[in-house]
């Protein structure tokens, strides 16, 4: 696949992603909505205000309006990957395409029933190596786009990410008070497992959860590594899996 980087690191880089969407049509993470529509329609409502955050070229956003969706505003930080879009989609009431940096997004506060991530937090911790302890810098980032998802949303609101991570250790981003939301996950996938995780604005983290919280905060040394990461240096592992 002539677009993979040539390092980890260019996964993070506008001007790569720039390069990329001038020569390719589409690229899905963890595959289409198909795969994961039975647990998404669950928790998001057809008339919804959605942010979709790093769209990229998946048809996520074009599937859903279809599927009956009706107002979605897609960001990502690539100029060249929003006027693509915006220029294979035009002239449908309640589709925006945007430019933004998903770290400072430039909205109100309170403004989205629902904001969808797919792979886009994955590619900002693309570089760590240890997902037991993951480096000040990938944590602070993740903290801010966390942080400005939970200000856009309305009280209620969904943040629904879907990623390859496991709970035991995206729960340790995601479980935090300050957020103001409860914690839920669920799967799909045949042979190997994808993560759709549902966190609801308003509500309470639960014991469990909140129990992690505390002992992360209060953890001095970090747990040994059981398990081996999944090496990411090309997309091919993405290809090859059948859902």
């Amino acid at each position: 696949m002539e677009v993979l980087p040539d390092r980890n690191a260019r996964y993070r880089d506008a001007q790569y992603w720039d390069e990329r969407y001038t020569r390719e049509e589409s690229f899905e993470w963890f595959g289409d909505f198909s795969k994961f529509q039975h647990l998404l329609v669950q928790h998001v409502g057809t008339e919804e205000s959605i942010l979709m955050l790093g769209c990229g070229n998946s048809s996520l956003t074009w599937d859903m309006y279809q599927t009956g969706f009706s107002f979605i505003t897609s960001v990502d930080f690539s100029s060249v990957c929003v006027e693509t879009m915006a220029q294979r989609h035009p002239h449908h009431p309640g589709l925006s395409w945007l430019c933004m940096d998903v770290r400072r997004l430039a909205f109100p506060d309170g403004v989205f029933d629902v904001v969808v991530e797919k792979g886009t937090l994955d590619a900002m911790l693309v570089e760590e190596t240890d997902p037991w302890n993951i480096s000040y810098s990938g944590r602070k980032e993740v903290h801010q786009v966390l942080s400005e998802v939970s200000r856009v949303l309305t009280p209620g609101g969904r943040f629904i990410s879907v990623t390859f991570a496991q709970p035991h250790f995206r729960k340790r981003l995601y479980a935090r008070t300050e957020y103001g939301w409860s914690v839920k996950h669920y799967h799909y996938g045949d042979s190997f497992h994808y993560f759709l995780y549902v966190l609801t604005k308003g509500e309470e983290l639960n014991p469990e959860d909140a129990a992690l919280e505390r002992r992360i905060l209060t953890e001095t040394d970090a747990p040994p590594t059981v398990m081996a990461v999944q090496e990411v240096e090309n997309e091919d592992f993405l290809n090859s899996i059948d859902l």
